[in-house]
């Protein structure tokens, strides 16, 4: 496989976007928690706020970047985020009891729960989400 060929590949932009992604998402959390005073104590509303905005933002860099697929925009939305409703349910469980009984801090916690939901994104979203009928 030549470079460019390797470069253009499905999952060497599954990586770059993933990467973005993640960047996004281990920034824009923490930074709520530290730059608004309100999200110092109110850390899962500043949670449910980033989940959103990431939500959004990882699924059309994906539709759009990764996957290049045409229509299906809510049925692919409704697969693409069952993916994350389970990671986003385990992570609204995880997070009290590492901050309040492990006494982690919320930003390192997350930063580690980010870290283990990365590993299976691949698989859903190339087998599930935007699977191609021809796939």
């Amino acid at each position: 496989m030549s470079k460019a060929a390797l470069l253009g590949s499905r999952p060497f932009r599954f990586l770059v976007a993933g990467g973005v992604n993640t960047a996004l998402g281990l920034a824009f959390y923490p930074a709520l928690v530290w730059l608004v005073p309100y999200f110092h104590e109110h850390y899962l509303q500043a949670l449910g706020i980033a989940q959103v905005v990431c939500l959004l933002f990882a699924f059309f860099t994906y539709k759009l970047g990764v996957f290049r697929t045409q229509g299906n925009v809510v049925q692919e939305f409704v697969t693409f985020s069952s993916f994350y409703v389970i990671n986003y349910a385990a992570n609204w469980a995880v997070l009290p009891v590492l901050v309040e009984l492990g006494g982690v801090r919320p930003d390192i916690a997350q930063i580690g729960f980010t870290a283990i939901v990365i590993f299976g994104s691949y698989f859903w979203h190339s087998r599930f989400s935007f699977r191609r009928r021809e796939d």
